[in-house]
């Protein structure tokens, strides 16, 4: 059985207050996109996990896939027999795109179809908070207004069918850890609840990433590429998530020429 795991971009994000628990509270807006891994799951003798694609360090069996495996096999051992687990990773990793949280959410939706574990949405998203804190997102896998860790969220009414998505995932890796770190919390400068009701040739007026200023002071290659998408005719343009990933919003058909000294990676969505 296959299933193909999609990133995300956010629409804003406002980093607000440090919590007790070392975690940040957020607002932001998750938007999905359609690049996509591809996740199969096969029988087997025996479970494993192979990774296939881009090149992924470490152990396989630290990836959120092989996390989700042992989360619902450790709940339901007699149900879920063993599987050969296959992940072709296509989706930039490290780029504020929520790959490898979609690679685990996508593994627990799967699971559940596979062993027909009739497990409902807030189930399955239940336990993809216990896999990271954008997971849950990917169980709905629709627009959304997220608080909290980015668990907490309600629907949102915004459609970008008709416009082009120009994404640029520069090979500069940011550290989540260390973003946040940079960061100083304060009050969202926009209710992004609001943010079905403002024109999008009006979101650059109002929308912003917290994680902006203090990245491209490090990195100003990336402002470079922002400011390029601008130039060239962006109706609206960010950083998505602690980065590295750039993208633009641009009338349907349109779209920038990039030039950096960054090697990138660019993904064009008409």
């Amino acid at each position: 059985m296959v299933i193909f795991p999609n990133c995300k971009i956010n629409l804003g994000l406002y980093i607000t207050e440090k919590r007790p628990d070392e975690y940040h509270n957020l607002e932001t807006v998750f938007y999905p996109v359609a690049i996509k891994d591809v996740l199969e799951i096969v029988p087997a003798d025996e479970s494993t996990i192979q990774l296939h694609g881009k090149a992924i360090e470490g152990d396989p069996k630290n990836n959120l896939v092989w996390k989700a495996w042992e989360l619902l096999h450790g709940l339901y051992p007699d149900k879920t027999t063993p599987v050969a687990i296959h992940l072709l990773k296509n989706i930039p990793m490290g780029a504020g795109m929520g790959g490898g949280s979609a690679d685990g959410a996508f593994m627990l939706r799967l699971m559940n179809e596979y062993y027909q574990l009739r497990l409902s949405n807030e189930e399955l998203a239940a336990f993809a908070l216990q896999l990271g804190s954008d997971c849950p997102f990917f169980i709905y896998n629709s627009p959304r207004y997220a608080k909290g860790r980015g668990e907490l969220m309600s629907p949102v009414s915004i459609d970008l069918s008709g416009y082009s998505l120009q994404i640029i995932c520069p090979s500069v890796h940011i550290s989540t850890a260390a973003a946040f770190k940079m960061i100083q919390p304060k009050p969202a400068s926009f209710d992004l609840k609001k943010l079905p009701e403002l024109p999008i040739n009006e979101w650059f007026e109002y929308l912003s990433n917290d994680f902006e200023e203090p990245v491209f002071a490090q990195h100003p290659g990336l402002k470079e590429i922002k400011e390029q998408l601008y130039a060239q005719g962006a109706i609206y343009a960010s950083m998505s998530g602690s980065g590295s990933t750039i993208y633009g919003i641009f009338e349907k058909g349109k779209k920038a020429i990039v030039q950096s000294e960054l090697q990138m990676e660019a993904h064009y969505l008409e």
